[in-house]
């Protein structure tokens, strides 16, 4: 319980590194995820869970969602809140692609938006090109 963190120029170890940078939810998925091999250290894959990480180093992180591009700034000292975890790390990640919208493409709805209102199933059926059956 009376463990001392290493001062905050130091090194640290790259799983407590990515749970103190809110990288990771929790320590046991950082080192999943390093041991998986989506993790690596300045272009060098890192599958060792204790590997120890500096500031300076350069981290690429493969997340299901997209890819993540770190600096290491500092070492951490806990866990806390995001404007505090920010500053661990200098974030290089390009920005996302957007994908261009064609009007070839239908309209999709958020899953579990329930049914559309009437006003925004009026503007599908003007998307669509449907005709409108109450001018009849």
């Amino acid at each position: 319980m009376g463990e001392k963190q290493p001062p905050s120029g130091s090194r640290q170890r790259i799983d407590k590194w990515l749970f103190f940078a809110r990288v990771a939810k929790s320590r046991s998925l950082a080192q999943e995820r390093v041991a998986a091999g989506h993790v690596s250290v300045n272009g060098q894959k890192v599958r060792q869970v204790s590997y120890q990480v500096k500031p300076g180093d350069r981290l690429d992180i493969a997340m299901p969602e997209r890819d993540l591009v770190l600096v290491v700034r500092l070492a951490g000292e806990r866990r806390g809140p995001y404007e505090e975890a920010k500053l661990l790390y200098e974030d290089l990640t390009p920005p996302p692609e957007m994908k261009p919208f064609s009007p070839s493409e239908p309209g999709v709805r958020a899953p579990g938006a329930g049914r559309p209102t009437k006003k925004e199933r009026r503007a599908l059926d003007d998307l669509r090109g449907e005709p409108d059956w109450s001018a009849d």
